[in-house]
C-alpha cells in the first residue's frame, strides 16, 4: 500500500472554495484505486493569518512542510487588506526558493469540449508544456529602495541567473520533451537584443544545453513573438522554456487559448525529489466572487491529478483526467465563466460521479 502525506494549504479567496473541491475528488479516486492511500494535513496560513501574527506563516512553518510528500496549495492574496508583495513573498515563494521547486510545469492543453477563442483552431493544436524557471531570475528579490518619500526616491529590482538555474531547469524540458513523445520540440523564450546580459546567457547556456541532446528539435524566439505565435500557431509548440517572469506572463495567455484561467493547473517541482513539490491552480485568489459559489474548480482538481501523477500514481492520474475530460466535454455542469449556472462544489460532485462511472 503506497500512503503519502499531503500538505493543504488552501489560503485566500477562492482558494478556500476551490481546494475542497480538489480533495473531494481525489478522495473519490483513491476509493477506486487499490492500494493508494491518500493522507491530508490542512494548514490555515492565510492573510488573516497574517493580521492576527504578523507573518504569512510561523517560523517553523518550512520545517513543517519539509516532511511532507507533498504539498496541494489553493491561492495566496488579500490585497485589499495586505499588500500582493507581503502574502506573495510571505508564503508562495518562500516555499518554491527554500525547497528549490525549479521546474514549474504549466500545461496549455485544450480539452475537448473546453471554449477556446482562436478562431479554427481545436484540442489537436493546443496542447503543450511551458517550464518556468521557478527559483530566480527576475523575481530573485534582490535590489533596493533609497531615499523612500523624497524627490530623490530610488527602486532598484535586479535579476539574477545562474549557470546552474538555467542548465537545471533547461535539462528538465529536454527531458520532458523526450517523455511526451510528440514533436521532440524545445523552444527557448528570450529576450536577448534587449536584454544584452542576462538573456545572452540565458542563450548561450540554451545552446550548450541543446548540444547534449541532439535527437531534439530546438528554436529560440523572442518572447513578444512568443506570445504573438502564442494566438496564431499554437501547434508549432511542443516544450517551452522560459525564464520566471516570460513564463509567468506566457502562460496566463496559455490559460486563455485552452478555454481560460479556470482550467489553468500548474506543478511547482523539485525534480530530485529532495523535497516536497508544490501542486496549485494558476487563477489566484479572484477576491471579487469570494463566497460566491461561482468559482471554477477544474485547475485545481487538475493541479491534484498532476500530484498523483508526479508521486508515480499513473493509474490514479489517468482516471482523473479522463473524468475531467469526460466532464469538460459533456458540458452538462458548469460554472458561470463557463456559461453555466453549477457551484463550484456542483463541478465537484459531478467529477466525483463520473469518476465512479467509469470505475465500473
Amino acid at each position: 500500500m503506497a500512503t503519502y502525506q499531503i500538505a493543504v494549504i488552501p489560503g485566500d479567496g477562492i482558494g478556500q472554495e476551490v481546494i475542497p473541491e480538489g480533495l473531494k475528488a481525489l478522495r473519490a479516486v483513491q476509493a477506486i484505486v487499490p492500494g493508494l492511500h491518500l493522507e491530508f494535513e490542512e494548514f490555515g496560513w492565510d492573510s488573516d493569518y497574517y493580521l492576527a501574527h504578523g507573518m504569512m506563516m510561523p517560523d517553523s512553518g518550512l520545517k513543517t512542510l519539509e516532511q511532507f510528500d507533498a504539498i496541494y496549495f489553493g491561492a495566496v492574496g488579500d490585497p485589499a487588506r495586505v499588500p500582493d508583495h507581503i502574502t506573495l513573498n510571505g508564503l508562495i515563494l518562500p516555499i518554491r526558493k527554500s525547497f528549490q521547486q525549479y521546474a514549474c510545469i504549466r500545461p496549455v492543453k485544450l480539452l475537448p469540449g473546453a471554449p477556446c477563442p482562436l478562431v479554427g483552431k481545436g484540442p489537436a493544436d493546443i496542447d503543450f508544456a511551458v517550464i518556468r524557471e521557478n527559483t530566480e531570475g527576475e523575481y530573485s528579490d534582490a535590489g533596493g529602495w533609497m531615499h523612500r518619500g523624497t524627490p530623490f526616491e530610488v527602486a532598484i529590482q535586479t535579476s539574477i541567473f545562474t549557470r546552474a538555474g538555467c542548465e537545471r531547469v533547461m535539462r528538465f524540458a529536454f527531458e520532458l520533451a523526450r517523455k511526451r513523445n510528440k514533436k521532440k520540440r524545445v523552444t527557448s523564450v528570450t529576450k536577448s537584443n534587449a536584454q544584452k546580459y542576462s538573456m545572452v546567457f540565458w542563450d548561450e547556456i540554451f545552446r550548450e544545453v541543446a548540444a547534449e541532446y541532439p535527437d531534439i528539435e530546438t528554436r529560440s524566439t523572442l518572447v513578444d513573438a512568443a506570445a504573438m505565435n502564442f494566438i496564431r500557431q499554437p501547434e508549432t509548440f511542443d516544450v517551452v522554456v522560459a525564464s520566471n517572469l516570460f513564463a509567468d506572463i506566457l502562460t496566463d495567455l496559455g490559460a486563455v487559448i485552452m478555454g481560460g484561467m479556470g482550467f489553468a493547473p500548474s506543478a511547482n517541482l523539485n525534480p530530485e525529489r529532495t523535497y516536497p513539490s508544490m501542486f496549485e491552480s494558476v487563477h489566484g485568489s479572484a477576491p471579487d466572487i469570494k463566497g460566491r459559489g461561482m468559482a471554477n474548480p477544474l485547475a485545481t482538481i487538475w493541479a491534484g491529478q498532476m500530484m498523483l501523477d508526479f508521486l508515480g500514481e499513473t493509474e490514479a492520474a489517468a482516471r482523473l483526467l479522463r473524468a475531467l475530460e469526460t466532464h469538460v466535454e459533456g458540458g452538462a455542469v458548469a460554472t458561470p465563466d463557463l456559461g453555466g449556472s453549477a457551484t463550484t462544489s456542483a463541478v465537484g460532485d459531478h467529477i466525483c460521479t463520473v469518476l465512479r462511472q467509469q470505475a465500473g
